[in-house]
């Protein structure tokens, strides 16, 4: 654990670092619950760091699109900021404008990203792990209920950095967590993801308006540049002239996976041939957002001077779908007084 920086609040932000038996390491910041730093072997055994990033807390409070972040209370997106709960509506910031339309986005102008999270590092089964807590209060961000949330990290032997959400309510309210790490399996600031290789395990997606909010129905994948059912380069159809592709400026949509239950199970596989380094998703999540850092303008620099342009890294957010409130035949994600929200993603890393 060291000292990472201080918030213009005046509070200091602790780093922490998990390691396992095979020096892979994973170092998280109390801001944000962010994954700072990720270090994993290429088919070599050589290390890097595999996550987008930056060296100090103050340049993530200065820049950061979500950069390795807890979000919530919302994951995604909300049309016009607005839902209606047991019959009263409630107004949330409109913090994203894509293609000129407000939405709320990520949780709002403070989410879930942007607070400072109560750490505890501990070892769970031999592995190290680290326990995040916070206490959203009642109307933070236009949220009701106050909102008790545990993140628990673990880094285990088999190189997967294994990611517990439980969260609970003394009101209903929306929730949808997910983690927001920008990947790059060939190392951060080594130029764009087209070459990576990407599997998801899904048959449909949730289209959207112009506006990256779902139309509120699933499409077949099959046929579409978003058929990723089968491996494929993540760049190889994503100039296509697409109108789903033209409105998020590449991939930025929510894949609906095929499972049976909400037990863990397989999402999406990642390989960078280069290295070898190969990244297998899973989740108890009923979707999957995958984006393809369409965003990224070169702005600013991360870690060690590297600019990050446009699609130099890819998310693969585990998630309930975009809008849900708005939407009754999506996953419920009202969470009731006397229940417990509990959610696992798993992300393993290995060779070829």
């Amino acid at each position: 654990m060291i000292r990472f920086g201080k918030l213009p609040t005046g509070d200091e932000v602790r780093l922490h670092t998990l390691r396992n038996a095979h020096g892979v390491s994973v170092d998280i910041c109390e801001y944000g619950g962010t994954v700072v730093r990720l270090f994993v072997p290429d088919r070599h055994g050589a290390l890097a760091d595999v996550v987008l990033g930056f060296e100090c807390v103050e340049d993530y409070v200065a820049h950061s699109p979500y950069f390795g972040s807890l979000i919530g209370r919302f994951g995604n997106r909300i049309a016009g900021g607005r839902f209606v709960l047991e019959g009263k509506t409630y107004q949330l910031a409109t913090n994203n404008t894509p293609n000129g339309i407000p939405c709320h986005l990520h949780g709002g102008v403070k989410g879930f990203d942007k607070v400072l999270w109560r750490a505890e590092p501990f070892t769970q089964k031999g592995s190290s792990a680290l326990r995040l807590g916070y206490r959203s209060p009642d109307m933070e961000e236009g949220y009701p209920g106050n909102l008790e949330v545990t993140v628990t990290y673990t880094l285990t032997d088999e190189n997967a950095l294994r990611i517990d959400y439980s969260a609970s309510t003394d009101r209903a309210t929306p929730v949808n967590l997910t983690n927001h790490t920008y990947f790059n399996l060939a190392g951060e600031g080594s130029g764009d993801v087209l070459g990576h290789v990407l599997t998801i395990n899904a048959h449909g997606y949730t289209p959207v308006n112009a506006g990256l909010i779902p139309l509120g129905h699933i499409a077949p994948i099959a046929d579409t540049p978003f058929d990723f059912s089968a491996p494929g380069k993540m760049g190889q159809q994503i100039e296509m002239p697409n109108e789903q592709l033209r409105f998020a400026g590449g991939y930025d949509h929510n894949f609906v996976l095929d499972r049976g239950d909400d037990s863990l199970a397989f999402a999406a596989a990642v390989l960078e041939p280069l290295s070898g380094r190969t990244l297998e998703v899973h989740t108890t999540e009923p979707g999957l957002q995958f984006y393809s850092g369409n965003f990224l303008t070169g702005s600013f620099a991360g870690k060690k001077g590297h600019v990050y342009e446009r699609r130099d890294g890819f998310c693969l957010e585990t998630q309930h779908f975009p809008n849900s409130p708005n939407v009754p035949s999506f996953p419920n994600t009202i969470l009731q007084p006397g229940e417990t929200l509990r959610s696992t993603t798993v992300y393993r890393f290995d060779v070829r």
